[in-house]
């Protein structure tokens, strides 16, 4: 974990990124770009053949951002404008360089972009309940993992009304709504190490592929197949 006195933007030109901090996971993939405050502890992990872009904002940006982490829809300005930000002129002498001006410039159009972008968190609530942190430990290590929530019960020694009842009070989600989010951040990364639609499907606990993509798309708003493409050929 680390904390940067700067707040700061990462994007995924290609590939899923997801971002922790004490407020949980976010999933990041191509079409979403995730803002962390200044003072935020966090790190950052990529998925697969990832191609991460970090933008810094100076207090004077940042104060439009909001002050908490978030996830934002990126729109096609905003993804050019963060690519050139974060290009070759920033590492190599041959490419184009934009002046101090014309960053700032470009930055303020970026802000301006994200102001008016949906929140689109992919988010993925951390437990503190012991009984709960049992139970995401095991999904996260076994996704497919069918068992009802009566019979994880059992495994932690709380009901099935208990464990409703704190997944709701301290996640804000039922048990299967939080499930399937989970499922779906283990999907973008198997979709990011090349795997297909049906294996991925399987894999995180459907029964079909045609289900799979239902849910996919509801949460990450593109199907499997669209969101593999564009990760992979760096399209938001």
């Amino acid at each position: 974990m680390q904390t940067h006195p700067r707040g700061h933007l990462v994007y995924a030109a290609r590939g899923v990124l997801t971002v922790h901090t004490e407020r949980g996971t976010s999933i990041v993939p191509a079409s979403r770009v995730a803002w962390t405050p200044a003072g935020f502890t966090h790190y950052h992990r990529a998925h697969g053949d990832t191609d991460m872009r970090i933008l810094f904002l100076p207090a004077s940006q940042a104060r439009f951002a909001p002050d908490r982490p978030a996830v934002f829809g990126i729109s096609g300005l905003a993804r050019e404008v963060l690519l050139a930000l974060t290009g070759p002129g920033n590492y190599d002498p041959a490419a184009r360089r934009y002046d101090p001006g014309a960053r700032a410039r470009l930055r303020r159009v970026l802000v301006d972009e994200l102001r008016e972008a949906p929140d689109q968190a992919l988010q993925l609530p951390e437990p503190r309940d012991d009984r709960l942190q049992a139970i995401a430990q095991r999904l996260y290590d076994q996704p497919g993992d069918n068992t009802s929530l009566a019979g994880l019960g059992q495994a932690t020694g709380a009901s099935a009304r208990t464990l409703s009842r704190l997944f709701h009070d301290e996640l804000g989600l039922t048990f299967y709504q939080w499930r399937t989010q989970l499922r779906i951040y283990h999907a973008l990364v198997l979709l990011a190490d090349g795997h297909d639609t049906t294996y991925v499907a399987h894999a995180c606990g459907w029964a079909n592929p045609s289900s799979f993509i239902a849910a996919f798309t509801d949460l990450v708003g593109t199907t499997p197949g669209r969101h593999r493409k564009a990760a992979k050929d760096g399209a938001a």
